[in-house]
């Protein structure tokens, strides 16, 4: 009996020892882990709770409205709009990164300096994505002159629709009949007639208004000069019937107008059909010669007023829109901001190389054999990628994929230095809608918290399933 009842103690004094001991073990361990798990409590622990907490309360943080900051989450446009853009890019960005880190990852094992090659790739993610941003800001600018993408669009533009000299300005409302001033009158489909018929041996005058002076300065517009008869032929001048020192004369020439060059003219029958043409000299003259007996009028061609490319508005927040058997309701739906679409090339940019290094180390783990076995098999290369190489490298493609995926639920820092002012509303996503209402203007902190919460829980499942999925790959 007085064994068993000393056993109690002896096991408890056991115990003790081993605990004692443990903590002699392992002091050091914890001692350099304890800085780590106060840093980690402060910087995600703490605020995870506090941005729970906040999310249930009012602006000021005293009142308690339970889930109402939720309810203004689902119901107010702008963070819907947010809702939206976040599901085109998860829709889209993830997938063409990874396939394209994929066919880079898989040709450059077979081109001379993939080294370099692979180097240029990756190079931009070592820059900030704020410098990405402003850098492809640029590149999708309006202006031609500045905007690289505007600049391929005019040139494949002026391939199909020659721009004219005298491009109307539609902004100020300029049609071909407003620059009629004196014997010129407007025609059809844009064209500018001579008022008055003329006869072989016969001169015309047709005077214009509203000419840019930066156009007459680019194609080097002389002084006018009057025309002189011509015999068997129809002699003209067409100038810029405007003079700053002389406005109450506008039926005669002035030594401050211009002539009006490289028009594109028509000499036209009575019965409306073309029998000549020509262009006129940097004076604005014109003639033609061998003209047969009858009534003539003389038109300035439309192709003159051609409007040159103005650039697609890249940045804008204008909207690409499906519109057939769709309601109101399914086109609002359905739209994509064009300036999504500019974000998401740039953003692929930028983690095209990220994915590639990724999906490259995961091709150089393959095994060969298989790779070899399907060569000899007489699989094409496109067989062996589609057959063998992709279902091989299926976990890897997963992983790059919920990590973009995850990377673009947060994505912040593009659209807030890429976007114009006008058009961060419409390019918006939860992350900027948090930055919005919680730091600038009127703060909305009960709903920045709110949308906080909401942004956790979608990135939450995913984040777990990716490192499932690598300690899976692992093991």
């Amino acid at each position: 009996m007085t064994s068993i009842t000393a056993e109690g103690p002896r096991l408890a004094t056991a115990k003790a020892s081993r605990h004692r001991g443990w903590w002699r073990r392992n002091w050091v361990s914890l001692a350099f882990i304890a800085p780590g798990i106060i840093w980690l409590l402060a910087i995600v622990v703490y605020p995870t709770i506090a941005t729970i907490r906040f999310s249930l309360y009012d602006e000021s943080a005293t009142k308690f409205v339970g889930l109402h900051n939720y309810a203004s989450v689902f119901s107010t446009d702008s963070i819907l709009t947010a809702f939206k853009n976040n599901i085109i890019w998860v829709l889209v960005f993830p997938f063409f990164v990874t396939f394209i880190g994929l066919m880079v990852a898989v040709l450059t094992e077979r081109i001379r300096w993939a080294t370099a090659f692979k180097a240029i790739i990756v190079m931009p993610i070592v820059f900030s994505t704020t410098a990405s941003a402003l850098v492809w800001r640029t590149i999708f600018d309006l202006d031609p002159h500045v905007g690289v993408v505007n600049a391929i669009e005019q040139t494949v533009s002026d391939w199909f629709s020659t721009p004219g000299a005298y491009p109307l300005n539609s902004a100020i409302g300029q049609t071909a009949a407003s620059l009629a001033a004196f014997n010129a009158t407007g025609g059809t489909a844009g064209t500018v007639v001579s008022k008055s018929a003329v006869q072989p041996g016969g001169t015309v005058m047709m005077g214009l208004t509203r000419i840019s002076s930066a156009t007459l300065q680019t194609l080097g517009a002389q002084t006018p000069v009057a025309p002189q008869i011509m015999a068997g032929g129809i002699a003209g001048l067409v100038w810029n019937d405007f003079s700053p020192s002389q406005t109450s004369n506008t039926t005669t020439i002035v030594s401050d107008e211009h002539g009006l060059p490289n028009l594109r003219l028509s000499l036209v029958n009575s019965t409306g059909s073309s029998v000549a043409s020509t262009v006129t000299n940097s004076s604005g003259d014109f003639s033609f010669s061998h003209v047969a007996p009858g009534s003539y009028h003389v038109e300035i061609l439309a192709s003159n007023f051609q409007t040159s490319f103005v650039g697609t508005f890249w940045l804008g927040p204008q909207s690409i829109t499906p519109t057939s058997g769709l309601n109101q309701t399914a086109q609002s739906l359905l739209s994509v901001p064009l300036i999504d679409l500019a974000m998401i090339i740039s953003y692929i940019w930028i983690w095209a190389g990220f994915a590639m290094v990724l999906i490259g180390a995961g091709l150089a783990a393959l095994n060969r054999e298989v790779l070899e076995a399907a060569e000899i098999d007489g699989a094409t290369e496109w067989q062996t990628l589609r057959r063998v190489t992709i279902p091989m490298l299926a976990p890897v493609l997963t992983v790059v994929f919920v990590t973009m995926v995850i990377n673009v639920l947060k994505v912040f820092d593009i659209i807030l230095n890429m976007a114009p002012g006008s058009s961060q509303g419409p390019a918006t996503t939860l992350a900027l809608s948090i930055y919005n209402d919680g730091f600038t203007g009127g703060i909305h902190s009960g709903i920045a918290s709110a949308i906080a919460v909401i942004l956790f829980i979608l990135v939450v499942p995913a984040m777990l399933w990716n490192l499932k999925k690598i300690k899976g790959g692992n093991s």
